[in-house]
């Protein structure tokens, strides 16, 4: 009754006239429990309406592959899924494949995939519109090769949700850069991937898409933020994608999905036009990159990317074509290595992978040297966590409001909600037994002042100059480490924001760093991993352990990582890893 006699007293009434009737009639609690039911049907129909927008564009693509399947029934599609990109692209520009077989065989397929591991939040209906225009760019070095862009990345009439629901119905209103510059090489974007709510998170899950999974275990993550990317491409979906890279953004779905993926040192390509939840943060960069199947795919995607085009349509853009002599050289390196970073001990099958890792190199005729950065343990903290999250995580917290926080999420929001005098004393109460969760208590603080922040900056900058000292001082041209591995169970990544350590150094340093897969977990690793105690044996360790269980034939990678601006390196070590191990594995075979 007294809702009823609210609801007569509203009719007819001024909006702002009904709140004042509402608070008088029924008291502030009941206006507030009102309004905030009302926000949630906002975003119930929100969601709903995302969702129903993705249901159709699948349905639309499902019945535009069928009738070309109708029209053309001897299209050899499993010949053009097994294509490496560099013969795909021969065989479109020669004509032995049309644009629209490709595209149309890799939307069946990326279907395929969606349907098993819930990666695509749309494909695009203008990329067959796209077609039509193909022939204006058959000089392009990706003239008919359809590809997958990360849900951030800026692609017109979409929305960029960064998986949140204050960015729904927000569609862009032009192409990013990058993908404007995709389309002038003759590229056909196709669909566009899930994401983490906030970017901020390894996982890959959001209220409005809900999880996606791995292609190689589905009780397994796909790693995030491009964990939609890297699903869709280690399922056979995709043959080259977009993705982006704030802390091991691409590396870390790479790792986890069997794939090849690329963070470019930040400024390198451009980032105009991509969406995110924590602008104007400074002290960790992010980079837009590719990701793929092969070393070859991510130097073929640099390559059309650095080109006269890009550096018009956003001059702040260094205008630094891609360098083909260094990306050919077979001159051997000198190669620093670490196995262990001092914050996270890496499981068996990670450690194992860098071993043979430097083994194959050292009998490529390679020069190893052990190389751990300084600090490397403390660092992170102090500066890589402190400086993204300087704000005490406010803007994430921002771009959440109004909506529900997804579960992958929520042991993350948790903590930054926290108010920082309780904070410091968390972290004067573990430090004695848990110093590297009391660490993280006070970085989660951020920085309370202009001066600290810009302090917090001229140490980051100190420290650039702290870590290429000890590179040069060793003669280093490369650097090889662990990468994140093997995948996680899931519902693990928010609790672990601390295995970070081996890819979100590499943002801190704003070094190019790339991820290649070199072998898969054995049964021998996971017995291994049942005497895992970490480096520190708290909590932190023991789910690490949890979250890595199960994991027998799974992929590893490696990472390899050079000096900032020296991106054709990075990738012709990457090339030279993956031609050694795939020699190795041949004659294995044999």
């Amino acid at each position: 009754m007294e809702r009823l006699g609210c609801n007569h007293l509203l009719s007819g009434a001024q909006p702002g006239r009904r709140v004042a009737l509402l608070s008088a009639a029924c008291g502030a609690g009941a206006v507030l429990l009102l309004l905030k039911r009302r926000w949630h049907r906002g975003e119930r129909e929100l969601i709903a309406n995302a969702r129903a927008r993705r249901d159709r564009s699948l349905k639309s693509a499902e019945e535009a592959v069928e009738q070309f399947k109708k029209e053309h029934p001897g299209t050899e599609s499993a010949v053009i899924l097994s294509l490496p990109l560099e013969e795909l692209r021969r065989r479109l520009r020669e004509k032995e494949l049309s644009p629209e077989a490709v595209l149309y065989t890799y939307t069946e397929k990326a279907l395929q995939v969606t349907r098993t591991v819930n990666c695509a939040t749309a494909i695009l209906p203008e990329s067959r519109e796209q077609l039509a225009q193909t022939e204006q760019h058959r000089d392009g070095l990706l003239y008919g090769v359809p590809v997958s862009i990360k849900d951030n990345v800026g692609i017109k009439g979409h929305d960029s949700t960064c998986g949140t629901v204050q960015k729904l119905e927000h569609p862009e209103v032009q192409d990013s850069v990058v993908v404007q510059v995709l389309k002038k090489q003759g590229a056909i974007p196709f669909v566009k991937t899930n994401v983490p709510q906030g970017l901020l998170n390894y996982d890959c899950s959001n209220p409005i898409f809900e999880q996606t999974l791995n292609p190689c275990n589905l009780h397994k993550t796909p790693g995030g933020s491009s964990g939609g990317e890297g699903a869709l491409i280690g399922a056979g979906g995709s043959i080259l994608g977009l993705g982006t890279d704030i802390g091991g953004s691409i590396r870390i779905p790479s790792s986890f999905c069997g794939i090849c993926g690329f963070k470019p040192t930040s400024g390198r390509l451009s980032a105009r036009g991509l969406a995110s939840c924590c602008y104007g943060q400074k002290s960790v960069l992010s980079s837009v990159g590719p990701m793929a199947r092969d070393t070859d795919s991510l130097a073929l995607c640099m390559r059309a990317l650095l080109c006269d085009h890009m550096f018009a349509l956003d001059p702040t853009v260094p205008p630094l074509p891609f360098d083909e002599q260094v990306y050919a050289s077979s001159r051997p390196l000198r190669v620093g290595y670490y196995e262990n970073d001092g914050n996270l001990m890496p499981s068996p099958s990670m450690s194992r992978a860098l071993r043979e890792t430097k083994v194959l190199l050292e009998e490529a005729g390679h020069t190893l040297v052990p190389f751990l950065p300084p600090r490397l343990d403390s660092v992170l903290m102090e500066l890589g966590l402190k400086g993204l999250l300087a704000d005490g995580g406010t803007t994430l917290l921002d771009n959440l409001k109004g909506g529900c926080i997804d579960p992958t999420l929520s042991p993350q929001t948790t903590v930054y909600r926290m108010p920082r005098l309780l904070k410091r004393i968390l972290a004067v109460l573990l430090k004695p037994l848990y110093p590297r969760m009391a660490a993280s208590f006070l970085a989660l603080n951020g920085c309370r002042s202009i001066p600290e922040l810009w302090k917090q900056h001229k140490a980051v900058q100190d420290y650039h100059q702290e870590f290429i000292a000890e590179w040069r001082k060793r003669d280093l041209d490369v650097l090889l480490c662990p990468v994140l591995g093997p995948a996680y169970n899931l519902g693990y990544c928010g609790k672990l924001t601390s295995a970070l350590s081996y890819t979100a150094f590499y943002n801190l340093l704003n070094a190019p760093a790339g991820v290649v897969p070199v072998s898969v977990v054995s049964e021998e690793d996971e017995e291994e991993l049942k005497d895992y105690k970490g480096n520190f044996g708290d909590p932190w360790d023991k789910l690490f352990k949890q979250a890595v269980t199960g994991g027998q034939g799974l992929p590893v990678g490696v990472q390899c990582v050079a000096l900032p601006w020296q991106d054709e390196l990075c990738l012709r070590f990457m090339k030279e890893v993956e031609t050694l191990v795939r020699n190795k594995q041949d004659t294995n075979k044999v």
